[in-house]
């Protein structure tokens, strides 16, 4: 099966089901520390990749792809945020391209599920669009980090450790390269055959921000095992902090994250949302719409979305349209190299949780 062809399927038909149902920051992409890294090892890896994420802080709750998330082989149906009625357009679930079959004992708690998008160092504009979890499992006093993403840029044999060399393996009849030394920062690192293209990246350490320790023979096995049981295609959706709706003529939906924020001196850390759309053939000139800082907004004052002021920009052609107090007291920001119009009209489609 084709899995770029399924995303791309099930976020146009997204497009039009949502409105029918019950800065800038775009330049930069923020990930997640938690103490473990800056950025994703496969992202210096994979030249070329092209990273895109908007942050800030909001307070929705991402669904789990099963019970316990132990056996992610169904996810369940994404349910409308319980505020809702019935005049309400419903948010739509986010689906992943694979799900995690597989995950080790203990509390889990997910930092990011996201839809990258990238490109390759002898293709540059054309995109590549990978699937990433981020979470962590604690158990019995102890925190592992574990990040699983696809790498279809970057064959197995091209991989690349921040513990020294790489060494052979089978797993599940599938050729991969892994770490030598699973015991330092870096913990263990695997790069798999992914089964349309590229690589499937496993990265599992004991968590430093936590302080906790874990045998590396033990990081090894997990790594493993949560490799073998990646599934394909993904049943796991992910509910967003907002929706999209109707977007103009030519404008789909591209790329997608929703990650855990950070926590503030006043408020506990929520999760952050943001899309990158476009025509979905180049990586260089989508549009971005994502929840961003409380002090972000600028410009003048624009005409009301939704019934919430606004504030607005021109930076050479690069228009920022800030939609103020979107979610809570957090603004949303809509951005790109379009006509004002066209910002407005994605604007006044979105779905905001009341």
């Amino acid at each position: 099966m084709d899995i770029e062809k399924l995303i791309m399927d099930t976020f146009t038909e997204h497009e039009h089901d949502v409105p029918d149902g019950d800065s800038v920051y775009a330049a930069a992409r923020q990930r997640i520390d938690r103490g473990r890294r800056v950025l994703s090892p496969p992202l210096a890896v994979a030249a070329g990749v092209i990273v895109l994420t908007l942050a800030a802080v909001t307070f929705v709750l991402v669904n789990r792809s099963g019970p316990a998330d132990k056996a992610q082989v169904a996810a369940p149906t994404n349910q409308a945020p319980a505020s809702t009625s019935a005049t309400e357009p419903a948010m739509a679930g986010l689906p992943m391209p694979y799900s995690l079959g597989w995950l080790p004992d203990g509390k889990v708690e997910y930092l990011a599920r996201r839809i990258n998008t990238g490109a390759t160092a002898e293709e540059p504009d054309k995109p590549v669009y990978n699937g990433e979890y981020m979470l962590n499992v604690t158990a019995g006093g102890q925190v592992i980090d574990i990040d699983v993403q696809e790498m279809k840029q970057s064959p197995a044999d091209d991989a690349a450790f921040k513990s020294g060399p790489g060494a052979s393996v089978t797993i599940d009849g599938r050729h991969g390269v892994e770490s030598s030394v699973s015991d330092g920062p870096g913990g263990y690192e695997l790069y798999l055959t992914h089964p349309q293209a590229g690589s499937i990246y496993v990265n599992v350490s004991a968590s430093a921000e936590h302080g906790s320790t874990v045998p590396a023979q033990q990081l090894i096995e997990i790594g493993r095992k949560v490799a073998e049981n990646v599934q394909f295609p993904g049943t796991t959706t992910v509910t967003p902090a907002f929706g999209l709706g109707a977007l103009p003529n030519g404008v789909k939906l591209c790329a997608w994250d929703v990650e855990k924020g950070f926590d503030t001196p006043t408020e506990p850390a929520g999760l952050n949302t943001s899309y990158e759309l476009g025509a979905c053939t180049s990586v260089r000139d989508n549009l971005n719409v994502g929840i961003t800082n409380k002090n972000g907004p600028r410009g003048t004052a624009g005409q009301p979305v939704q019934g919430h002021e606004t504030r607005v920009i021109d930076e050479g052609g690069y228009t920022s349209l800030w939609i103020l107090d979107a979610i809570g007291d957090t603004p949303i920001l809509v951005a790109g190299k379009v006509p004002q119009t066209e910002l407005y009209a994605i604007a006044n489609g979105l779905v905001l949780p009341h």
